[in-house]
């Protein structure tokens, strides 16, 4: 789910991390869509090696997307889903291996918060479509307009499980998709298992057919195989990484929306590592639930019919569909700014700056993540990261080293930190209430000032005001007199007594003023607040409320930091080393407070060796509803519903949500019972033998499964163990396929060459001829206490910088204003106007009429020029608008283009801009190229640093026309 407002947060203070993607459009010629060479170089200008998708990101905006209509059942939810990754790999076309892993069962820790989302997702669906159906009565009872209600078979994605062998299950009536929140795909259900099977299938043909997988290594990791899909990227990451043969210089891209990502990114020391995810656009438009028309919600609705405005209103309702736009988040980008910020002087020891980075994930961990609940006095939003970094630059002095190493804290130089964290929390929740105060006011202004500038009176009609750009026809005005005398009669009656109230029919009334409404207060309710951080006493009132107990109780305050501290290097180990236990949990709702953490130097950090997951239905019966419960076996099910069963305390069918001080419910906290693993177990034995053969495999763990085609060197060693039947593991030859090491074995469902592959989607074909191949696939294994150095490997080259001054300041030394690198090739030559450009500057821009050092030269006014031209203003950018007209140069009988002519230079040049580069005149010009500097720079002169902080063209500095062309005369 990964850490919420962080990714926001960190595009703002660190905005060159983000490359807007550059991707291939499919063409159609003839009405046939000619697909995509994706052999082709990369059209962002950078070759990627391995590209990672954590398919919990794919999967759900394929099957229940926001901006556009559902999939209609499972077979075009599937279609979707290669679709979606046809165009993540046409963006980044990587050339050595494509990884997909979907999440398997998740460690303890994780499945508590998948217990919580879930629960609540039930409770507020049930909500919703109470709130919905009563709507609907009180609309209809008033005789209002509603589309008839229809039952439909909606895509349940709590579970992502199939009733019948469909992912569909009857909504409740009025209820809408009442499961539709973001939540990530559940292993052990019919619905996994078979997209497992439709993306070997995908594989499979894409490996036969496209020719950029030609030489392409696929892992698939389905959800048999245990772990969070993220986490099994990094495991896999990590593993190479330690291998001899592993390339240092590897250009790594991971596909996921989550933000620890980036986290996890930093954790991999690797210096080429790049996140690509969907930009991401707040407040899209939705349309009611009830009427289906835009511009308000369900509790807003009035039950109005729509009228139609326009010949083309039909559309005018209808969900806005756009193509998700996707970035680029470059973690080399992000290592320049932390090495900048991070860097200190003067240490007692050796800086390191791989170290810092470390702990500087590390302190990220303190404003949230998946496992533990944030501490109270850090907020993201309130800049609680840049509290923590300004007080371990102060602290490290003082603590004589790095906080971790390799995944493992220091708890004794943590215990400074959260110490001095400690000292200014009083002053941290005073402020965060006068904050809160001044917003509230400067709201309710806001609200007063609109009331006070808002029309008394708006005239209807024929007199009405029409939006701009409004296409329909505006009302023919058909008796103005009539229509003005009722105006002049409205504001008389409204103006006559300042206290007169209104009857409906628009009447003065006679009873005077009526009191205002509690409901039409300014005000908002807000939600009780029994803690009061910002008064004296916090901290008393805090645990008696939340854990109720007395904060005098040192025992109990003791294992609650106990427990956090545990959380705190469980979390830490799971981002370096992987999971260091699959059975650990942190026990409580609500984490201590930091001036808490005294004393945990003593604490131990240890945790038990040889703990095993849970099994995909053991973990559904621990983060599953009652509700959902038809999606598991039939008593499987009883023992979530039963009343005598011994593990029922477990699904309550309501529970509390404590706000916490939040605004929203999905804020808060669900107030759920934690589900003990020996009781869980302990009811599950005698349910066992229930199970079906089918439900049995489905109960089990799988592995990863490596994909070649014909073409991959790999590809024949594979059928030499096929043929052999040889059931031992084998190595992978690293000089085979790109220096990926690891176990292979024989796979009983295998893809083999000369076989037939069967489809398992009806409206796709089946492979008759197959030529790709897979087999089982197990990463290299390491001992159970090894480490792995969390370090830039040795010969890994240092990317080139990307960040200057103007990152950090307004303005360079020498005062030209900063230009960005754009894209990931800081040696893309600038754009620049040719022939062409000037000639439509001459159609457009009068010479006598042009503002000072804004083109002089441009043509005459009785050439090509309009009386009625619009001079460009000083201020002005238009010249990149003026590029999209550009006609090819084919087309021009003129000189040759600036771009194509040999580089010359010429003592005292004058300095040109980039973009405005004149063709080569041989009597008055002559053009400054400059070779071996980068994109941005721009060489020095003597007779130029007079002229320095100068934009566009200065007077005084006369630039000649370009050279006359043969078909049209300048003159």
């Amino acid at each position: 789910m990964g850490v919420p407002a962080f990714f926001r947060w960190l595009s703002r203070k660190y905005p060159s991390i983000i490359v807007n993607c550059v991707e291939e459009k499919a063409k159609e010629c003839n009405g046939v869509k000619v697909p995509i060479d994706t052999s082709k170089p990369n059209p962002n200008e950078v070759e990627f090696d391995n590209l990672y998708l954590d398919m919990n990101g794919i999967i759900h905006p394929c099957t229940h997307p926001e901006d556009k209509p559902a999939p209609k059942n499972e077979d075009e939810m599937m279609v979707a889903i290669f679709e979606y990754i046809d165009r993540i790999f046409n963006i980044v076309r990587p050339r050595r291996l494509l990884y997909m892993a979907i999440d398997g069962v998740a460690p303890r820790a994780k499945m508590n918060q998948q217990r919580s989302r879930r629960f609540r997702a039930s409770k507020e669906g049930m909500e919703a479509a109470e709130e919905k159906q009563k709507i609907r009565q009180e609309i209809l009872a008033k005789g209002g307009f509603l589309p008839p209600e229809e039952v439909k078979e909606r895509f349940d994605s709590n579970c992502i499980t199939p009733v019948s062998g469909l992912a569909l299950h009857p909504a409740i009536p009025g209820a809408g998709c009442w499961f539709d929140a973001f939540f990530p795909p559940v292993q052990g259900t019919e619905f996994m298992d078979n997209l497992a099977k439709c993306l070997r299938y995908y594989i499979a043909d894409r490996l036969n057919s496209d020719p950029g997988w030609k030489n392409l290594t696929v892992i698939l990791s389905d959800a048999s195989a245990p772990g969070e899909g993220e986490h099994k990227i990094m495991d896999y990451i990590r593993r190479q990484r330690a291998q001899p043969n592993h390339d240092p210089n590897t250009h790594h891209c991971l596909c996921g929306a989550d933000a620890d990502l980036i986290m996890l990114g930093l954790a991999t020391h690797e210096p080429n590592f790049t996140i690509i995810r969907e930009e991401f656009k707040p407040n899209k438009p939705k349309p009611c639930a009830l009427c289906n028309q835009m511009g308000h919600e369900v509790k807003d609705c009035q039950g109005l019919p729509r009228e139609k405005q326009g010949k083309h209103d039909q559309f005018a309702d209808t969900m806005p569909v756009s193509e998700q736009e996707f970035i680029f988040i470059r973690l080399c980008v992000l290592r320049e700014y932390l090495e900048r910020e991070l860097t200190m002087a003067s240490l007692p020891f050796t800086f390191d700056f791989e170290r810092s980075i470390d702990d500087w994930v590390f302190m990220c961990f303190f404003v949230g993540n998946d496992f533990l609940p944030h501490l109270p006095s850090l907020e993201i939003r309130e800049g609680a990261i840049d509290r923590l970094v300004n007080i371990y630059k102060n602290v490290v002095h003082k603590t004589g080293g790095y906080l971790t190493e390799s995944g493992f804290v220091n708890l004794q130089r943590v215990q400074m930190i959260m110490l001095a964290v400690g000292e200014v929390e009083d002053s941290i929740f005073k402020k965060r209430k006068d904050d809160d105060d001044n917003f509230k006011r400067r709201q309710k202004e806001k609200r007063k000032r609109l009331k006070r500038d808002q029309p008394s009176f708006i005239p209807g009609g024929q007199f009405s005001p029409q939006a701009l750009g409004n296409r329909s026809s505006p009302q023919a005005i058909c008796n103005p007199r009539q229509a003005a005398f009722e105006m002049r009669m409205h504001n008389s009656t409204t103006s006559a007594s300042p206290n007169t109230s209104l009857t409906p029919d628009g009447s003065p009334s006679l009873g005077g003023g009526i009191k205002r409404k509690p409901e039409d207060s300014d005000s908002e309710p807000e939600p009780e607040d029994n803690i009061r951080l910002w008064e004296t006493g916090w901290k008393q009132r805090y645990y008696k409320n939340k854990f109720d107990v007395d904060a005098s109780d040192e025992k109990f305050r003791r294992k609650v930091v106990q427990s956090y501290v545990e959380g705190l290097c469980w979390v830490l180990r799971y981002y370096y080393q992987g999971c260091a236990s699959w059975n650990w949990y942190y026990p409580f709702h609500y984490a201590p407070f930091a001036s808490d953490f005294e004393g945990i130097a003593d604490m131990p950090s240890d945790f038990e060796k040889g703990s095993k997951p849970f099994k995909p239905l053991e973990q559904l019966m621990g983060v599953f509803p009652a509700a959902s419960g038809n999606f598991l076996p039939p008593t499987w099910r009883k023992l979530m519903t039963d009343p005598e069963s011994s593990i029922i305390d477990f699904y309550p069918e309501d529970f509390a949500i404590d706000l916490n001080g939040k605004k929203y419910a999905w804020q808060g906290v669900a107030l759920l019972p934690f589900v003990d693993e020996r009781r869980l177990r302990a009811a599950l034995e005698e349910v066992y033998p229930d199970l079906t053969p089918e439900e049995s495999r489905r109960n089990s763990l799988g592995g990863d499964v490596l994909f070649v085609g014909k073409h991959h060197p790999l590809c024949d060693f594979i059928v030499e163990q096929y043929k052999s039947k040889n059931t031992e593991a084998v190595d992978i030859p690293p000089e085979l396929c790109h220096g990926i090491q690891g176990k292979l074995t024989l796979n009983d469902n295998a893809v083999l060459p000369d076989q037939v592959v069967e489809s398992p989607v009806p409206m796709l074909k089946d492979l008759t001829q197959n030529s790709a191949v897979s087999i089982s696939f197990k990463d290299p294994q390491f001992a159970e206490d090894f480490v792995f150095k969390a370090t830039v490997l040795p010969g890994a080259k240092k990317p080139a910088p990307v960040l200057k001054p103007g990152d950090w300041e307004k303005t360079n030394n020498d005062g030209r204003p900063w230009r960005p690198q754009l894209g990931f090739n800081r040696d893309r030559k600038p754009v620049h106007l040719d022939q062409s450009a000037f000639r439509t500057l001459g159609h457009t821009m009068p010479r006598d009429r042009a503002m000072p050092g804004m083109y002089p030269n441009a043509v005459p006014l009785g050439a090509y020029g309009s009386p009625y031209a619009r001079p460009l203003m000083g201020s002005q950018q238009q010249i990149p608008k003026l590029l999209s007209n550009l006609r090819p140069q084919e087309s021009w009988r003129g000189p040759t283009p600036l771009f194509q002519q040999t580089p010359q230079r010429t003592a005292g040049a004058a300095p040109l801009l980039a973009w405005n580069r004149m063709l080569q005149s041989p009597n008055q010009f002559q053009p400054a190229q400059y070779q071996g500097l980068g994109p941005m720079a721009y060489p020095q002169r003597p007779e130029d640093r007079m002229d320095r902080g100068r934009q566009a063209y200065g007077p005084g500095r006369p630039y000649p026309l370009p050279p006359p062309a043969g078909r049209y005369s300048w003159n």
